[in-house]
């Protein structure tokens, strides 16, 4: 009897132990989810949502003068979802939403002489590398170009030539921002004609603001005069450094420094992440209110770290899958995200980050979610 009860316990914790060790694994799952928050369901319907929108402006009722940024982060990531997705349809649409820019819409197609301008290239670009027409790739070349081109444009600043003499982009600003709307064009024109010129620019301009701009902690402040570590704007870092190290050559002398800065930003989110998986308006800010698009970027930049093998699974993968999870929350019946900070300038002053407004549906937000579902699915 002693023998049995004996055997039986062991097994009791045999099965107890396997159990939870199922547990922590699935919990770190980046490939199975619950119906209904699985990314190929989340990012067809915030995919079609995108499609069925017109352009927006900033929230201003009036059609916008240019394409905007926020819309391009939201193409870009729709493009890569419908291709990740294999939804041919999805890219059909896509594509036809872009066909006005050779003709009716020509006008709106934004000038190559600012940051927020410049990274609309990213989406011809893409849609070179998914249809081969050309057409799309002097276009988006055309960008990618002009931004280590010649300064010229309502946007030049008198620093603007020393910064292109030190081999430096001429749009550079210092705002985390760029490291966005800078590396995604590069490393675009980069995948789409293998010319690692592109993208060793770009890395170059990596390190220049990493050694710039991040702090102690691994975080950046919104500015240089701004001590304040804005979601978002860490945001656009976060998912910048992963855009470039998916494609940068593993024998680019900047790679390590830049896989440093992005590693050690990483660790200091995890610090930071609230138990429900989101991230704050202010990172650091216990009294922040949970924030929606800087908590997809974060979560961009985990699962990309975790599927590419440079982010410990066990450690980063509960936390990716717990703020995609917690994010499919905040997506209203019409496919909108809501508690998405509104365009945000810098202010050296708490409570202004704490007011801003919070939008739903807002481009800044729709973006991020898309660049999840897609790097859920890559393999």
């Amino acid at each position: 009897m002693k023998t049995m009860m004996a055997g039986l316990l062991t097994l009791l914790v045999l099965n107890t132990d396997m159990a939870a060790a199922q547990k922590k694994s699935n919990d770190g799952d980046l490939t199975h989810f619950p119906k209904g928050s699985t990314p190929a369901e989340i990012g067809k319907r915030v995919a079609d949502r995108f499609v069925a929108s017109p352009h927006p402006n900033f929230g201003k009722p009036t059609p916008p003068s240019r394409i905007t940024y926020p819309e391009v982060c939201a193409w870009y990531g729709a493009l890569t979802f419908a291709y990740e997705s294999r939804d041919k349809g999805l890219a059909g649409q896509l594509t036809k939403r872009f066909e006005p820019f050779f003709t009716t819409e020509a006008a709106i197609v934004p000038a190559p002489d600012h940051v927020d301008h410049t990274v609309f290239g990213a989406v011809p670009l893409e849609l070179y590398m998914q249809t081969k027409d050309s057409r799309y790739l002097d276009m988006g070349k055309r960008f990618a170009d002009k931004q280590w081109g010649t300064p010229e444009g309502p946007h030049v600043k008198p620093e603007s030539q020393a910064y292109a003499d030190r081999g430096l982009t001429w749009q550079t600003r210092m705002w985390i921002d760029d490291m966005f709307m800078i590396t995604a064009v590069q490393s675009q024109a980069y995948r789409a004609t293998g010319d690692k010129a592109y993208i060793e620019r770009a890395a170059k301009e990596m390190v220049v603001y990493l050694d710039s701009l991040q702090q102690p902690n691994g975080l950046f402040y919104h500015a240089p005069d701004v001590p304040y570590f804005w979601g978002r704007g860490d945001g656009w870092m976060a998912a910048g450094m992963s855009e470039l190290l998916r494609s940068l050559p593993k024998d680019n002398p900047n790679r390590e420094r830049i896989m440093k800065g992005y590693k050690t930003m990483m660790a200091s989110l995890l610090k930071y992440q609230a138990p429900d998986g989101m991230w704050r308006q202010l990172i650091d800010d216990p009294e922040a209110w949970p924030e929606t698009s800087s908590t997809g970027m974060f979560a961009f930049a985990m699962i990309t770290g975790v599927k590419n093998g440079w982010l410990d699974k066990a450690t980063y993968g509960p936390a990716a899958r717990k703020a995609w999870l917690a994010l499919v929350k905040y997506i209203d019946e019409n496919a909108d995200v809501r508690e998405v900070c509104e365009g945000t300038n810098k202010k050296n002053n708490r409570q202004y980050y704490l007011d801003r407004g919070r939008i739903t549906g807002d481009m800044h937000g729709q973006a991020p979610l898309l660049w999840c579902a897609t790097a859920l699915l890559r393999k």
